[in-house]
């Protein structure tokens, strides 16, 4: 059996994030692989596989804080919101001046109701919106709340009646940086689109941790899971008869350390299970032993 643990990859362009999934169960022998969070074909950087036991966590990961460093181009709409997509409207943005960029960023830090793009992949009625708005239907999407806890310009280039709008973007799971690209564009009156995504952490896993496809195939480097989960999670010890009770699905009294999830290790320092605190019980979310 394959170690249990995750792969913290740096997904290349033009790669699904299903595509590394199959790459990834070639090269750790196992079919049970799965990601949490995913990239556009487009989008580079850190991409979280999990391995065995480990895809349990995928779920809680995904729900993690994101950063981005990102290219939004202000004068130019396409339908899928970045440059995968057809033209479909320019607009000379030679006029827009710096401090209007900067004034249009600044509502759009904190928590905020967004529009996701119509090419995605949120579900309409039980199908894909990509797939309705490929049929050529006019896909309309709800708003949903989302944090931005950080979006900071880190430069503006003019190119002829363009303007590329370089940003780190920090935010909450379900966020699309391509819609930031095209509410920018359109508060600003010129239309804009997504040209660069690059995502530098997901929750507390970064650049630093992440391999190449190509690295992996010499290496194929797990993060074992109890470390995966001592990084990510509040951690919580507990005695041998604790650890008997969790392990079989048992519940704890609650150690006042958050909702969670909360990582629950056995006085051998081993991962049993993941706990959330509910009405002063910890109940197991998901168990990794027996």
């Amino acid at each position: 059996m394959a170690e249990s643990g995750l792969i913290i990859v740096d997904k290349p362009a033009e790669w699904t994030s299903h595509d590394v999934v199959g790459k990834l169960r070639r090269l750790a022998g196992t079919r049970r692989v799965g990601h949490a969070g995913t990239l556009d074909p487009m989008a580079t950087g850190v991409l979280v596989i999990g391995v065995e036991k480990a895809t349990r966590l995928l779920g809680h990961l995904a729900l993690t804080e994101k950063v981005y460093r990102a290219t939004m181009r202000l004068g130019v709409t396409t339908s899928t919101d970045d440059a995968e997509g057809e033209v479909l409207g320019t607009a000379s943005a030679a006029h827009v001046e710096d401090e209007a960029v900067l004034a249009g960023v600044a509502p759009m830090r904190g928590p905020i109701m967004q529009v996701p793009p119509q090419v995605s992949a949120i579900k309409v009625n039980g199908e894909r919106a990509y797939k309705r708005a490929r049929a050529g239907e006019d896909v309309q999407l709800a708003a949903r709340p989302v944090t931005i806890h950080e979006f900071e310009v880190t430069a503006i280039r003019r190119h002829d009646d363009v303007v590329d709008v370089d940003a780190t973007v920090r935010c909450s799971s379900g966020t699309y940086i391509r819609s930031l690209a095209r509410d920018l564009g359109d508060g600003l009156g010129v239309g804009g689109h997504l040209t660069y995504l690059r995502r530098t952490r997901v929750g507390p896993y970064d650049l630093s941790m992440a391999r190449t496809i190509e690295e992996l195939a010499q290496e194929c480097v797990v993060l074992p899971i109890a470390e995966a989960v001592a990084a990510a999670f509040p951690r919580r010890d507990v005695t041998a008869e604790e650890a008997r009770v969790v392990s079989h699905g048992g519940r704890l009294r609650a150690a006042g350390l958050g909702e969670g999830p909360i990582g629950v290790f056995d006085p051998d320092g081993a991962l049993l299970a993941l706990v959330e605190e509910v009405n002063g019980t910890a109940k197991p979310v998901a168990v990794f032993v027996g």
